[in-house]
């Protein structure tokens, strides 16, 4: 039976070190994995990392501008694919540099230094990714207990100005205007209480879906009264608000919609490109330990 040309290769049932064969139940004591090399991966992935994702940030804001420049579309797109170049390259050099700076493993079967190699690539790939994350919710924290501290600076304060404030706050509602609303409008009387009266009343009616005749008929003779304009076109005015207000609301509603659907595509995007990531590393890693045996 032929014997393998590894190192550490099989020769009749027996394991082979050289010129020295030592029994098939021989164990090497040196240990199947190697810390140092994963973190020294995991390192130099992270760095990489950090400095493609400055690289883009600034290339980004040297092309983005709010007057001109492409659209944020293409800005969006531009900057999903520099995330995954930024993940497929950082995984590479990662996993290579884990490869190449393991232990070598003597009297270890080709076979099973293969799946060890790809196993400290993925595992530098890992701790790097959970690095990173360490690093951005560590910022994230800061940020938020920032924001609770200045908070906790105006909290009494703000409870004491919203106690103030909620029946006031609800004495204007729609609901108790209605109590109080005239047969025919006031001509005369604050500007003010007349515009947030009109607001409350197409608030409310966008928030229903539509406002009624009723409302769009007080509307106009509030609106009449007001503007000392005649009722037909003061109604034209209280119609063209109206269609308005029912317009900002519906874009509102697909600026939302497509923000859910674009946040989910960047979401499945990313997973995917990092499992690509995890692969890249692994496959590096392997090509380096092989490159380190032989």
């Amino acid at each position: 039976m032929a014997s393998t040309s590894y190192p550490g290769g099989t020769q009749g049932g027996r394991l082979s070190l050289g010129e020295t064969e030592l029994p098939a139940s021989y164990q090497s004591p040196v240990s199947a994995i190697s810390w140092g090399a994963i973190l020294g991966g995991a390192a130099g992935a992270a760095a990489v990392s950090l400095i493609l994702v400055l690289l883009g940030t600034g290339f980004g804001l040297a092309i983005a501008s709010p007057w001109s420049g492409p659209t944020a579309t293409a800005v969006g797109v531009t900057a999903a694919v520099w995330l995954v170049i930024t993940q497929w390259l950082s995984a590479g050099i990662g996993g290579y540099i884990a490869g190449r700076l393991r232990t070598h493993w003597a009297s270890v079967h080709a076979d099973e230094v293969y799946f060890r190699d790809t196993a400290h690539g993925f595992l530098a790939w890992a701790v790097a990714t959970l690095l990173t994350v360490g690093v951005l919710a560590s910022a994230a924290t800061g940020a938020i207990g920032a924001g609770a501290r200045a908070v906790s600076a105006v909290g009494g304060g703000a409870v004491q100005a919203a106690a103030n404030t909620a029946g006031p706050a609800l004495a204007r509602s729609y609901d108790v205007d209605t109590l109080f609303r005239r047969a025919q409008p006031v001509a005369q009387g604050e500007e003010g209480q007349a515009v947030a009266e009109a607001g409350r009343i197409i608030a409310n009616g966008i928030a229903q879906g539509e406002v009624p005749e009723a409302d769009r008929a007080y509307l106009a003779q509030l609106v009449a009264a007001r503007a000392e304009i005649p009722q037909q076109e003061a109604r034209a005015r209280v119609d063209a608000t109206v269609t308005r207000a029912q317009q900002a609301a519906e874009q509102a509603k697909q600026a939302a919609e497509t923000a859910r659907k674009s946040a989910a595509t960047t979401a499945l995007f990313t997973a995917l490109s990092m499992l690509i990531g995890a692969f890249i590393a692994a496959t590096a890693a392997a090509l380096a330990g092989r490159s380190r045996d032989t």
